[in-house]
């Protein structure tokens, strides 16, 4: 094989790296394997973060309208109190106060508040185990003995 001499020139026919002849495109594209899945997870994370965000929000609207005694006759304070009933994981007499405002607090609270958790953990749980670490170079030692 013969190297063109740099200073002549390259040799009629040559076509030099990089060359693209005429009429045609050259299309080069970087394809990263990792793209689709850390994209399909952030949705998933996303999605998991706007229902539990909701949950808390709804416990913590119901806090508000019963701590501002809300009608409860009223068609939104009915809808929040039986969305707050559903998404209160079971705590609703978890504490049992006498005072039906504090009972309310502690309870729809502790339950929002556990919702932000569960959000937090499944995120950190699927992110953690699902993501792919960093791209690791491999090193390729030999020794001559």
């Amino acid at each position: 094989m013969t190297i063109p001499d740099p200073e002549r020139g390259p040799r009629p026919g040559y076509e030099a790296p990089g060359y693209e002849a005429p009429g045609y495109e050259v299309h080069e594209e970087i394809e990263d394997s990792r793209a689709g899945r850390i994209r399909a997870v952030r949705m998933v994370c996303s999605v998991i973060t706007f229902i539990t965000v909701l949950f808390a929000v709804v416990l913590v609207a119901h806090i508000i309208l019963v701590l501002a005694e809300a009608n409860p006759k009223n068609g939104f304070a009915s809808f929040v109190s039986s969305w707050a009933s559903g998404v209160s994981l079971g705590l609703h007499n978890l504490f049992t106060p006498d005072a039906a405002k504090l009972r309310t607090f502690l309870n729809d609270g502790t339950a929002a508040i556990l919702w932000l958790l569960i959000g937090a953990a499944l995120n950190f749980l699927i992110r953690r185990f699902t993501l792919p670490g960093p791209r690791r170079s491999v090193d390729y030692r030999r020794t001559i003995e």
